[in-house]
């Protein structure tokens, strides 16, 4: 069933061999609902707004508040919006079946280069899917820059032809996770995640993976 984890950085070593200089391990939701009181600090906000991306996809007929794939042809760009995609939800609109056909519309329809695995394992199980909706827990989330990582430029740079088999590109998003629940409870976290997204010439990328790790 699912990927192992070697054939999950295999995508990546396509086009990246050095991809595993880590950071830190990556994570969508901050934890269970009851856990927000303490670990969110309400009322915060993003410090900046600068390089979210300008080309805002409609919504996801039967998704529910998942957007449409966005109709991006450059890496950086798709990758901002795809984060954007992640973490952004609403229990309140949303089950998760749709929550997870709505992100699979994002992935690379190219079945060699496409890990769902690491995709759907970043939507919570049924039960914590059922008591964030218990709790009406909603987010929106802003992008504060995207970046090709060091290590993919340098393989990119040693090696420009490697890209060109599965045209996958690595890129780095940060950005702010803005999470609403009932009775007014607020707040806000920073967030990082590592994506590999696929961009063949002349076409709107795709979601390709999650990578292992945050890169630098």
């Amino acid at each position: 069933m699912g990927w192992s984890a070697n054939r999950r950085i295999l995508i990546v070593v396509l086009v990246l061999t050095a991809l595993l200089a880590v950071a830190g391990t990556v994570a969508w939701f901050t934890g269970r609902a009851d856990q927000h009181n303490n670990s969110i600090t309400p009322g915060a906000t993003s410090s900046s707004s600068a390089g979210v991306p300008t080309q805002k996809p409609p919504t996801s007929t039967g998704a529910g508040s998942v957007p449409a794939p966005a109709q991006i042809a450059e890496p950086v760009a798709f990758a901002k919006a795809a984060a954007v995609m992640l973490w952004s939800y609403d229990t309140r609109t949303t089950s998760r079946d749709q929550q997870l056909a709505g992100m699979r519309e994002w992935l690379t329809k190219e079945g060699e280069y496409a890990d769902w695995v690491s995709v759907a394992g970043q939507v919570p199980d049924p039960l914590l899917w059922s008591r964030l909706a218990d709790q009406d827990q909603h987010t929106t989330a802003t992008v504060t820059e995207g970046h090709f990582p060091s290590a993919f430029k340098q393989a990119l740079a040693e090696d420009p032809s490697a890209i060109t088999d599965a045209y996958i590109y690595v890129v780095t998003v940060n950005g702010t996770q803005r999470i609403g629940w009932s009775k007014g409870g607020a707040g806000a976290e920073e967030r990082a995640v590592t994506l590999a997204v696929q961009c063949r010439p002349s076409k709107d990328c795709s979601l390709a993976a999650l990578a292992p790790t945050v890169t630098q």
